[in-house]
């Protein structure tokens, strides 16, 4: 495995890290990039267990002085970028950026936004209100969820050197010019086989303090979900008004499951498979098709797949013509497999 792999795949460890963080490492981190910003280093770092908790307590610093974050992350940054583009060229630069950077963009930034939306719309008393909050994380370096451009960067000069040690070793930090506030790391994180947020059963990220994020591949979902989950009827899942939610819990109780117990009729059958609706209040059809597999399982029984096709499909044919992205005058398969 070359370099840049190896590189790849240990920050994207870092940005999955759980646990406690390395405070002392972190710390270290910390005052190396004051100094490389050609600062004094901050006279006192606080610690929070996690980003909400760390807004609450910045806003509650009197004397934490003005936000240094352009000169310890920003510029810096800023400054490598141009170096590395400079010395690569545009192609070089966007090929590095592919087999680096890109391959952790998607998740970091999702998980990103997904944690200060949770900040934004979770507060309460003991927290600042979304118009404060939303300036307060501004002022926020994100840590371990600096990921992507850490990547990036990993190897090509020393200016984030100080940035990539803290983010190695805990989660977002608040640098000003008299205290720095600094992250725990989350203490779960699930994710599905794309990488977005995704559990069944309880949160999908949590941290210490209780500030947790809940999510459906991806979808934000009320705290108790999990547990509407567990008790879901057709029914239930009929009279969702949340059509989103619906789709959720459509897709976690099963289609074919919801078409065997809710009583649906097929509107289309053919040599292809049988098309299947399900009519939602207030929300676009659930089209269907149920196909058996033509090739037999090694036990002798043949295996139902359901496609899951646009709602204005009218035939069974048609829609599996769309799975495989040819007219369906032109779907003429040979084997059904």
């Amino acid at each position: 495995m070359n370099d840049t792999l190896l590189s790849v795949d240990r920050w994207r460890a870092i940005a999955a890290a759980t646990g406690p963080a390395d405070r002392a490492a972190a710390e270290a981190g910390v005052r190396l990039a004051y100094r490389l910003a050609g600062l004094a280093e901050p006279s006192e770092i606080r610690w929070a267990d996690s980003p909400r908790a760390a807004v609450a307590l910045v806003k509650e610093l009197t004397d934490k002085g003005r936000s240094v974050r352009d000169e310890v992350r920003t510029r810096p940054w800023a400054e490598e970028r141009r170096r590395v583009h400079d010395e690569l060229g545009p192609a070089g630069w966007a090929a590095h950026w592919s087999a680096t950077g890109a391959r952790l963009w998607e998740t970091t930034r999702a998980l990103t936004e997904r944690i200060r939306a949770g900040i934004l719309t979770g507060h309460g008393a003991d927290t600042p209100g979304p118009d404060e909050a939303r300036l307060l994380l501004l002022d926020a370096v994100l840590g371990q969820h600096d990921a992507a451009w850490l990547a990036a960067f990993d190897g090509r000069g020393d200016r984030l050197a100080g940035v990539a040690e803290v983010a190695a070793h805990a989660g977002w930090w608040w640098p000003y010019e008299r205290v720095a506030v600094v992250c725990e790391r989350p203490v779960e994180l699930h994710r599905d086989e794309a990488g977005r947020l995704d559990r069944g059963d309880g949160p999908a990220l949590a941290f210490a303090d209780g500030f947790a994020l809940y999510a459906w591949r991806g979808m934000p979902v009320p705290s108790d979900f999990p547990e509407q989950l567990a008790g879901l009827t057709p029914e239930r899942i009929r009279t969702e008004e949340n059509a989103e939610l619906r789709r959720v819990m459509l897709e976690f109780y099963g289609y074919d499951r919801f078409l065997a117990e809710s009583g649906a009729r097929p509107v289309n059958r053919d040599e292809t498979g049988v098309l299947w609706r399900i009519e939602l209040p207030d929300d676009e059809d659930v089209a269907m098709v149920e196909v058996v597999n033509s090739t037999p399982e090694p036990d002798g029984t043949y295996r139902t797949y359901w496609l899951r096709v646009p709602p204005d499909t009218r035939t069974a044919r048609a829609g599996v013509a769309w799975t495989f992205d040819v007219p369906v005058e032109q779907y003429r398969p040979l084997v059904e497999t």
